[in-house]
């Protein structure tokens, strides 16, 4: 058998598959794979190679090679997702530079493709999400399900720029696509268990087979432990911790070779002691030296629990949890009508989300309560039909979403927050008038979407293929916010005109709100690509595309006017226009495995949907606004080569330059902020003059998005050689994987205080396999113990506090996998 590695332009080259073919590809849309039926135990595991090792994908409902598909989308096929331990997401963005994952805990987690995706910060239930997040054609409106293990996988296909006119959810920036192993009328089972330090142990099985002659049936089940890698002196426990468990099952009724019924269910949880923070730095605001982090903790006899980062030591005394429960079902119903195939997708999921955080970022009771459970259900259904000509091709299709979300949300302060917050001047400062203060929020939404889309595939030559796309939209959302505010008594606090300086003091931490915004609108979009096979293994491509994001609600509450009315103005926020554009060339030498991919890309937003903060205890620390205008660009270089079945080798740059174009009243950055606010007023110099008027707000065009690395790479290899082990034929195997992200912005606002330093990450394995599926190795991950910040978080009240997230220190262990 020949191996050929494929790569596209504008994706990442991905390394190699630990025991079979390399797995990248290039397509227009998601790989939703139309392949679903029953498979052989040869087919169905590994990469989606064909019989002579190339790279198929049916990405425009038709099976073609990778280089032949215009645009861009890598698939890693679930072998190398193994291999490189990629098992969630986050691990997958170190093999994806274009990917950026940034997750202060299931909730709070943003995926985003070129810069661009979700606003950087605290989730917003009010917005879509820009990357769309699919599993076996079934989309995922949160991205609290990109946290969990991957469970069963085939393939996962990353997509970049925006997508909307071949399927399901439109989305701006970009999708990630997971395919998992369907069931088969063969018989198979695999099984996989690892060990490693910090008390690591993984283990994951698989088993496929017939129930008759036209009923097969397929379950996997997957867990994964580790203890936490930062230590909480307060509750003595080790905090980041990872506690996971999937299951899946699935049933394929096939009595023909025409028609097919799908039916999964999956759940999944997370039980983690998580999540938290350690002590960064401080950093000079506009507020009076005596109500900045260092006068604040001397005058309660507070230090922290350590001021070096990397010693993974905190303090934090207020209850962590992170429980995260997630599944569903979903029906997939397939009829082949001869030329075409019609498919309908019906699913159902929920998500439950139970969290309790600690948002002062220290060890003493300011904040001594901060959750936000919620409850998710979704309703989706797809509807489509392709048809596959000599020279034309299409898809049609029709896609209904419904979404309802339940939050019940609680924030207490503590016997530390009346000296925390109140200046030593006030009278009082030594009462105990903000402790036991209470918030307490109730909200609803509800979101309802429907679309019609379509895509064409003209072949006009041999050479060029013309392909325009179109999609029609329409986005409901109705959503409910009330806080009511409690006294340590448990005396409600209401505005009715009354003054004291008691309640003056408690309004400045908590206000009352209630407000039921809503938003409803139509959109039509569109895209075009051109492609022309210049020569054989060369294709150069062109794509214009012409999207949206839906406009959004704030779910949060929203700012308040001086006698603290609600600003009912920035109840919403208007819809994205993105307006896309990219080229690309691809290139494959077959006759050394070579290939060299590069392309170039521009997406312009106006109206972008920006996550602002405001500085405040309560539970207002961040909504939703637009930014006038957003711009990302760039390029991605890719190169591959396998002169031979014993060596592979790889390596790939993304350039990406996303920054606000205009944004004249964003909010201004810790160190601009925190003195008495004067409108217009401009503070000169970085951190200011301590007790400064501050401006109102900031004029912050020009700079840079935030989690935006401008360099990304990714570079690694595998050598193997044939021996005899244990009286088994098989290879021996050496393989490395690097990864190197160059600073970014960790705040909505860059500030000075929130620039994460670049890292590099690198990651070994060795091992042992044979044809038969066995295979033992052993890997290390963070090689060199590379020190480096996942995200820096800014404290509440502008203090100068910086918190942080440590990324994974060095981790190594063993695994052994078979296949039967």
């Amino acid at each position: 058998m020949t191996f050929r590695v494929l790569l596209l332009a504008g994706a990442t080259p991905l390394a190699f598959l630990s025991s079979s073919a390399f797995a990248e590809t290039a397509a227009s849309a998601p790989a939703l794979a139309e392949t679903d039926g029953p498979q052989s135990q040869e087919s169905s595991v590994g990469t989606g190679a064909n019989d002579s090792g190339t790279i198929v994908v049916t990405a425009r409902r038709r099976a073609e090679t990778a280089q032949d598909v215009p645009l861009a989308i890598s698939v890693v096929g679930g072998d190398q997702i193994d291999s490189t331990g990629s098992f969630n997401v986050g691990r997958l963005q170190q093999l994806t530079p274009t990917l950026q994952f940034y997750s202060s805990n299931p909730r709070n987690t943003a995926v985003n493709i070129r810069g661009l995706g979700v606003p950087f910060g605290l989730t917003n239930d009010g917005i879509e999400q820009g990357v769309g997040i699919y599993i076996d054609d079934v989309y995922n409106s949160r991205v609290a399900s990109a946290t969990f293990d991957f469970l069963d996988v085939k393939q996962i296909e990353v997509l970049r720029g925006p997508q909307g006119t071949l399927y399901g959810k439109n989305t701006t920036a970009g999708a990630i696509n997971i395919t998992t192993n369907q069931p088969t009328f063969d018989f198979e089972a695999r099984a996989e268990a690892s060990v490693g330090n910090l008390n690591f142990v993984q283990a994951k099985a698989a088993v496929s087979g017939p129930i008759s002659n036209t009923l097969a049936a397929r379950f996997a089940v997957s867990s994964t432990n580790r203890r936490g890698t930062i230590y909480n002196v307060t509750s003595q426990q080790w905090i980041q911790s990872q506690d996971n468990l999937g299951l899946r099952g699935q049933l394929l009724f096939q009595p023909s070779d025409v028609f097919s019924i799908t039916l999964a269910g999956d759940y999944s949880e997370q039980d983690a002691v998580c999540c938290g923070s350690v002590f960064v730095r401080t950093g000079l605001t506009q507020r009076a030296l005596n109500r900045q982090f260092a006068a604040l903790a001397a005058a309660q006899g507070y230090a922290p629990a350590s001021t070096k980062p990397f010693d993974r030591v905190t303090d934090l005394d207020a209850a962590l949890q992170a429980g995260n429960k997630i599944g569903g079902a979903s029906i997939k119903v397939k009829w082949d009508l001869g030329q075409g195939t019609l498919t309908s997708v019906t699913a159902w999921r929920f998500w439950d989300w139970l969290p309790q955080n600690d948002r002062d970022f220290t060890g003493l009771p300011i904040v001594t309560r901060s959750q936000n459970p919620s409850q998710q259900d979704q309703y989706t259904q797809e509807l489509r039909y392709n048809y596959s000509g000599d020279r034309f091709d299409f898809v049609v299709g029709a896609f209904g979403f419904y979404q309802r979300i339940d939050t019940q949300g609680t924030e207490s302060h503590g016997s530390a927050s009346t000296r925390w917050n109140l200046a030593p001047t006030n009278a009082l400062y030594n009462s105990n008038v903000l402790d036991g203060l209470t918030a307490r929020n109730t909200q609803f939404l509800k979101n309802t979407s429907l679309a019609l889309y379509g895509q064409a595939s003209w072949k006009v030559t041999p050479e060029l293929t013309l392909q325009p796309g179109v999609r029609l939209n329409y986005d409901k959302k109705d959503g409910f916010y009330q806080r009511r505010v409690f006294t340590g008594a448990g005396t409600e606090i209401l505005l009715d005109g009354t003054t004291s300086a008691t309640k003056t003091a408690q309004l400045a931490i908590f206000t009352p709100q209630e407000i039921a915004p809503k938003f409803s609108d139509w959109n039509f979009s569109y895209d075009f690509t051109a492609s022309y096979k210049v020569a054989d293994g060369v294709l150069a491509y062109a794509t214009y595309a012409k999207s949206f994001k839906s406009g959004g609600i704030n779910q949060n509450g929203v700012p308040t006017d001086a006698q603290n009315n609600p600003l009912l103005g920035t109840a919403t926020v208007k819809p994205e226009s993105v307006n896309h554009y990219e080229l690309g060339i691809k290139t494959e030498l077959r006759s050394i495995g070579a290939i060299f991919n590069l392309s170039a890309f521009r997406t312009d937003i106006n109206d972008y949907q920006a996550n602002v903060n405001n500085g405040q205890f309560g539970v207002l620390r961040g909504y939703l606004a637009n930014a006038e205008a957003v711009r990302s660009q760039g390029f991605e270089a890719d190169f591959s080569i396998r002169p031979s079945d014993r060596f592979n080798a790889y390596t790939n740059a993304a350039y990406t330059d996303a920054t606000y174009r205009k944004f004249v009243d964003a909010p201004c950055p810790p160190e601009l902020a925190g003195g008495t606010v004067a409108t217009g007023t401009q503070v000169p110099g970085a951190a200011g003059t301590p007790g400064a008027l501050s401006p109102a707000n900031c004029d912050i065009s020009g700079q840079r998005l935030p989690g935006v690395s401008k360099w990304s790479f990714s570079f690694g290899f595998e050598a193997n050689a044939p021996v005899s082990f244990l009286k088994q034929d098989g290879q021996i195997y050496f393989g490395y994987d690097g990864s190197y992200r160059s600073g970014f912005s960790s705040n909505p606002t860059p500030s000075i205080y929130t620039n994460v330093d670049g890292y590099a990450l690198s990651n070994f394995r060795a091992g042992f396999r044979t044809d038969d599926g066995f295979d033992i190795y052993g890997w290390v991950r963070n090689a060199f113990d590379a020190n480096y910040f996942e995200q820096l978080f800014v404290g509440p009240g502008n203090t100068g506090l910086i918190a942080g997230l440590p990324g994974d220190p060095r981790t190594w262990g063993f695994t052994l996998r078979k296949a039967f």
